[in-house]
């Protein structure tokens, strides 16, 4: 199995930042990728999707959520709760082992295949392998310094690929 790693977004009242590591690994032993691009902007660029677990899941996962944002004229609330009750109830999509986050200016999101729509309390979210040790530095460096949304999700994602062996440091950041 591929194991496509950590994503970590912070949103602020008129920025949102997402961050993503470039390592996919095979198995428990062998990176085969380190270069792997695991967050994008969508919807005219003013979406950003990471999404963390199995690479061909996740892939067609965030294709699904395209289609509802398009379908909810952007609406990212709207389509994040269509694609999980589509998600959990669908025969075959409801096998797919991934999660997403998704965000824009007015909502930051994490979406699982259990049917959950999670909107964190404090505009910090995180996935994958490493995404708790990326959450806690966020959080840290959210409460403790200045840094802009950019910033904290850097430097989150480096003190989790200094933890998590599923974690690189080639970090691709993208922001709104």
């Amino acid at each position: 199995m591929f194991k496509a790693t950590t994503i970590v977004a912070v949103k602020n009242e008129n920025k949102v930042a997402m961050a993503g590591d470039g390592q996919v690994t095979f198995g428990e032993s062998a990176i085969i990728k380190n270069t792997a691009k695991k967050i994008r902007k969508i919807y005219n660029d003013s979406v950003l999707i990471g999404f963390a677990g199995s690479v061909a899941d996740a892939f067609t996962l965030s294709e699904k959520f395209e289609e509802k944002l398009e379908q909810s004229n952007g609406n990212i609330k709207k389509a994040a709760i269509e694609l999980a009750s589509h998600w959990r109830s669908d025969k075959i999509l409801r096998r797919l082992e991934a999660l997403m986050i998704v965000a824009n200016k007015d909502a930051l999101l994490i979406i699982s295949g259990n049917g959950e729509v999670i909107e964190p309390d404090d505009g910090v979210a995180a996935i994958g392998s490493g995404g708790m040790y990326a959450l806690a530095a966020a959080r840290a460096l959210r409460r403790n310094t200045n840094l802009q949304p950019e910033e904290i999700v850097k430097e989150a994602l480096k003190v989790a690929s200094e933890i998590c062996v599923y974690t690189n440091d080639n970090i691709v950041v993208e922001t709104l």
